[in-house]
């Protein structure tokens, strides 16, 4: 469109009108901090996924000789890119009035400590969040039929995706990294249909199977060995309000689930002192906001089923 066309839809008046607003906006004010970029965070992503993934969802043609090589060359991206985008996002969350950052305990230590420092001690982190993502393949190798090894696993799982995307997001939150780790899992959420907060603590051989609709919330804690199917989702029964009606937050609202937990389909567990107890099975369909004994099944009696002739 030309200028003289804009101009003839009101150009001046629609420039006023999208600026008035810029003196509000804390991304717009002069002096204000670059927010991260959030393709610059995916860039991230994709380096980590290489790093502990050789050869997964990038095109790869022959194996190298010099393997030390690659890695150095990727970490060094990947430390480079990290400490900017660390650096944008300790600078903003420094400046902001934002009520969930203003309190935040992990923040305000990462605030003492360079953004360099920061990111070596998350990359030195990468070995031991590797070993725990293969726990996580193997549990899906071990939990379902269908799949035929740990590459097809690593190639075409959503759920994998998932909790790649997770654990790395997860130890840049406990570092008191702001805005990557939602950033990184939602991606994930967009990409896969599961959305598991960073803050949610989960053990190892974690397994989500199909996982469209999945949603795993922020102060949820699972234990070792737990599976979940699609349309799960471990929530909040309240949202509790302090005497002047702000929502209060980093209180324990989502459940926990002990070791060996299996959640099947479409099952919805509420409340943070909800606690269903190692071993136990919640079957399909069901909906809980209380605690389960150990080693116990739940299940939604069946209805009946009514057949007739079609007409």
């Amino acid at each position: 469109m030309r200028r003289s066309e804009v101009e003839g839809a009101g150009l001046d008046q629609l420039v006023a009108a999208l600026s008035e607003n810029f003196e509000c906006c804390p991304t717009c004010c002069p002096g204000a901090s670059p927010l991260p970029s959030v393709s610059g965070v995916l860039s991230i992503l994709n380096n980590l996924r290489e790093l502990l993934f050789p050869g997964v969802h990038t095109i790869r043609t022959s194996v190298t000789r010099n393997v030390s090589r690659e890695i150095e060359d990727i970490l060094i991206r990947t430390q480079s890119r990290l400490r900017i985008e660390v650096g944008r996002a300790l600078s903003h969350a420094k400046t902001s009035s934002l009520r969930v950052i203003s309190s935040d305990a992990p923040l305000q230590a990462a605030s003492a400590v360079s953004p360099g420092t920061l990111v070596d001690e998350f990359l030195s982190r990468l070995p031991e969040i590797r070993r725990v993502l293969m726990t996580d393949v193997a549990a899906a190798f071990e939990r379902d039929p269908a799949a035929r090894g740990h590459e097809e696993i690593l190639l075409c799982y959503p759920g994998i995706e998932a909790v790649f995307v997770y654990r790395i997001a997860h130890e840049l939150l406990l570092l008191g990294v702001p805005y990557l780790p939602r950033i990184m899992t939602e991606s994930a959420h967009r990409v896969t249909g599961i959305d598991i907060h960073p803050g949610a603590t989960i053990g190892e051989a974690f397994f989500i199977d199909h996982g469209t609709g999945v949603v795993i919330g922020e102060t949820s804690v699972l234990g070792r060995g737990v599976t979940l199917y699609q349309g799960v989702t471990l929530g909040a029964w309240s949202f509790p309000r302090d005497e002047d009606g702000n929502l209060i937050r980093g209180t324990k609202r989502h459940p926990t689930l002990e070791d060996q937990v299996t959640v099947y389909s479409n099952a919805t567990i509420l409340g943070g002192t909800t606690v269903i107890g190692r071993g136990s099975q919640i079957g399909s369909s069901v909906s809980l906001n209380r605690s389960v004994p150990p080693n116990t099944i739940v299940t939604i009696e069946k209805p009946s089923l009514k057949f007739r002739e079609a007409c």
